[in-house]
C-alpha cells in the first residue's frame, strides 16, 4: 500500500478550452486514477479514503477549475492543507491565447463557465483574472496555443511524467497469425515472417502441438537462425520504440507470422512479449490463428 505521503497528485487547471480534458485523458493512460472537476476541498479527504480502505492507487490527477462554481475559491485553503499533511502535488496550468480559445469554443459549441450573456472574450478575461494568483503558484504552465494533441501529450510526458510512466503511454500489441488466413484487419506496423524456421507441423509428435507446449517452444528456439532472429528482432525494436515514443506515437501493433499460426508465430510472439515485458512496456498478446487447423 502506498502511503499518503507517498502518492504523487498532480492537479491540472487553467484556461477553458485549453487542453484540460485531453491532459487528464493522457495522465490516465499513464495509469493515474483521474477525476474531473473535482471540487477543490474534497482533495485532501480524497487522499485520505485511498489510504483508509488499503488502497494501491499512487498516482492522482485532478482537474481543478471554474466549472466548480463559488467552490473553486477553496483551492488556496487545500493547498495549503495538502502542504501540511505532506502530501506533494504539482500543479499544471493550461492556457492559450484568447482568439485560440474563442476559436475552440466557436467549433464546439460549449458553453464557457463564466458566460451568461454570450460575451465569450468577456468570460475568458474574467476568468483569467480569477485564475491569476493559481497560474503564479504553479509548477508547470504550458501554452497550448499552436500545440496540436500528440505535441501537447509529448509536452506532458517530458515535463512531469517519468520514464516509467511515458512507457505506459505507449501500447503495444503483439498479435501471431497464419497467412494461409490472411494478415490481421488490426493496425500492424510491423510485420515479420518467421516461415523461413523449421516448421513442427511436419513432426507426428507435434503436428497437433501448438506453440504454447513445451515442446514445440523447445523445437522451435533449439534451432539457431530463431534465436539468432529474436535477438535481431529485439535489438531493432530497442531502437525503433523510444524513437517512437519521442515522436509522441502511442500504439505500435507487431504482427509475427508463419504457415498456419499455430507453432513458430506463437513461439516467437511470446517470446517477443516476455522479452518487451521485461523492458517494462504495457504490451498485450493475441494469437488470432492457434485454435485454427493446419
Amino acid at each position: 500500500m502506498a502511503k499518503v505521503h507517498d502518492v504523487k497528485l498532480v492537479i491540472i487547471t487553467g484556461l477553458s478550452g485549453a487542453g484540460k480534458t485531453a491532459a487528464l485523458r493522457y495522465f490516465e493512460d499513464a495509469g493515474y486514477y483521474c477525476i474531473d472537476n473535482l471540487p477543490a476541498s474534497m482533495l485532501v479527504n480524497l487522499i485520505d479514503f485511498f489510504k483508509e480502505k488499503d488502497s494501491n492507487i499512487s498516482k492522482i490527477a485532478v482537474a481543478v477549475d471554474l466549472r466548480s462554481g463559488f467552490l473553486f475559491d477553496e483551492i488556496y485553503k487545500t493547498l495549503d492543507l495538502l502542504k501540511k499533511h505532506n502530501i506533494k502535488f504539482i500543479i499544471l496550468f493550461l492556457e492559450a491565447s484568447k482568439s485560440t480559445i474563442i476559436k475552440r469554443f466557436s467549433l464546439t459549441r460549449r458553453k464557457h463557465p463564466l458566460v451568461e450573456d454570450g460575451d465569450l472574450l468577456t468570460g475568458i478575461e474574467k476568468e483569467l483574472e480569477k485564475l491569476y494568483q493559481l497560474r503564479e503558484m504553479s509548477d508547470v504552465i504550458i501554452d497550448t496555443t499552436s500545440m496540436t494533441p500528440k505535441e501537447l501529450k509529448i509536452e506532458i510526458a517530458e515535463r512531469i511524467m517519468s520514464s516509467d510512466e511515458k512507457n505506459t503511454l505507449f501500447q503495444i500489441s503483439v498479435v501471431s497469425f497464419g497467412y494461409k488466413y490472411g494478415i490481421p484487419q488490426e493496425s500492424l506496423d510491423i510485420v515479420m515472417d518467421v516461415r523461413f524456421l523449421p516448421n513442427p507441423y511436419y513432426l507426428e509428435v507435434l503436428k497437433d502441438l501448438d506453440g504454447l507446449d513445451d515442446k514445440v517452444i523447445n523445437f522451435v528456439m533449439s534451432n539457431e537462425e530463431a534465436r539468432k532472429f529474436l535477438r535481431m528482432f529485439e535489438k531493432m525494436l530497442d531502437f525503433l520504440i523510444p524513437n517512437y515514443i519521442e515522436e509522441g506515437k502511442s500504439y505500435l501493433g507487431i504482427g509475427i507470422g508463419c504457415t498456419g499460426g499455430r507453432h513458430r508465430s506463437v513461439v516467437i510472439a511470446e517470446k517477443l512479449f516476455e522479452y518487451l515485458k521485461f523492458k517494462g512496456y504495457s504490451v498485450k498478446l493475441f494469437h488470432k490463428d492457434i485454435e485454427k487447423n493446419e
